[in-house]
């Protein structure tokens, strides 16, 4: 690494365009296998996506091509503490997908056959006592339910944060209000022009959330990425009764009971994005969906109040999988971007087998299904 003054160049072995849980999880990684790293954030490390969601750390329900690298995220969650420091707020807890009907219990029971034979057994069906057995405050109308028992959550910001301290100490420099410009490569060199001066590293990571596209566009990669604005609320505390992250098999939800007696539900209601001006807004009528929702499936939920709701800004693929992998076209660039909503449990996984892509040449992960070039026309 060759450091330079503000207006000059400083030269690293990898630049990370992105500080949210993707970018900087890459960022202790790379710097663990003795990459000399700098991640530039144009807001502040976990800003958007990253420090705004549910804090879902969930197996459950997971696209096929995903699983893989969401057990080996798995297990890095359980040593969180460890490896950060900082336990991250992390709780082992069961993730259930609620039947309300039996027709949808019958699709999660498919599912669960499905992977079952591709040698999956951390989803498994609940019947009707199996779900109050976990969630006794459940409404009478439900049925069942999907449920992956070794699951849990964790608190976003402090996740991100702890990740970024952990991976500081390790030598990784953060460069915050920092907004990547003029990206090009020269001699074998990526050059990244900002306000602060030009950051060069032989390697680049693409990770920045809903703003990806545009840097993969302007290198010629197609990734059409999609700004959506998930939201949530949270309510007063009320008197315990939900050990468990729940959703449901027929409309959006994730409802989960913190520890403080609070209960915070979000799940897929979306407000609106502006990527251009860099923020995201609330849809009191949708919010109202959500509500509804949680009353339905838990009617001691009628009495709590909301005290507080957001949203933030990530970005959205067209098939919900991320872009996992090195570039198409260019040799050096990765990209690490598009987790639709539902990238956080994912995050840890993906940093450390970005590193290992970018550190060796190679990953062990599966990552075909999470090429850019499947955007290419």
């Amino acid at each position: 690494m060759t450091p330079a003054g503000r207006s000059g160049t400083r030269g690293f072995d990898l630049v990370v365009v992105g500080g949210g849980i993707h970018g900087s999880s890459a960022a202790l990684f790379a710097s663990l296998r003795g990459l000399s790293v700098a991640v530039l954030e144009k807001d502040t490390v976990a800003r958007h996506a990253s420090g705004t969601n549910a804090g879902g750390v969930r197996r459950l329900g997971r696209h096929h091509a995903e699983i893989p690298i969401s057990q080996r995220s798995m297990q890095i969650w359980y040593g969180i503490a460890d490896l950060l420091d900082d336990d991250c707020g992390f709780q082992i807890a069961p993730q259930i997908k609620v039947a309300e009907t039996d027709a949808e219990l019958a699709g999660l029971s498919q599912r669960a056959g499905e992977l079952q034979a591709m040698g999956y057994d951390h989803e498994i069906i609940l019947d009707r006592a199996g779900l109050r057995r976990h969630l006794p405050a459940i409404s009478d109308h439900a049925v069942g339910g999907l449920a992956s028992l070794k699951d849990g959550f964790a608190q976003p910001y402090k996740t991100t944060f702890a990740i970024q301290r952990k991976a500081m100490e390790k030598g990784a420099r953060f460069y915050e209000h920092c907004q990547a410009g003029r990206i090009h490569r020269s001699d074998g060199v990526w050059q990244v022009e900002t306000a602060d001066g030009v950051f060069a590293a032989p390697r680049l990571l693409n990770a920045a959330g809903a703003w990806a596209g545009a840097i993969a566009g302007a290198l010629g990669e197609a990734a059409p990425v999609e700004a959506i604005a998930p939201m949530m609320l949270v309510t007063n505390r009320v008197p315990h009764f939900c050990d468990a992250v729940v959703g449901a098999a027929g409309r959006p939800l994730s409802f989960k009971q913190m520890p403080n007696g609070t209960v915070v539900i979000g799940g897929g209601r979306r407000g609106r994005a502006d990527r251009h001006a860099n923020r995201s807004e609330i849809l009191f009528n949708e919010l109202q969906l959500t509500a509804e929702t949680a009353m339905s499936l838990f009617p001691v939920m009628r009495s709590a109040s909301i005290v507080r709701s957001w949203s933030g800004v990530e970005g959205r693929m067209p098939d919900d999988i991320p872009v996992i992998g090195p570039s198409a076209r260019h040799e050096g660039l990765y990209h690490a971007f598009g987790f639709s909503a539902h990238g956080f449990q994912m995050g840890p996984g993906v940093g450390e087998l970005m590193a290992e892509l970018i550190a060796t040449g190679a990953t062990q992960a599966p990552i075909t299904p999470f090429s850019i070039a499947r955007f290419a026309v």
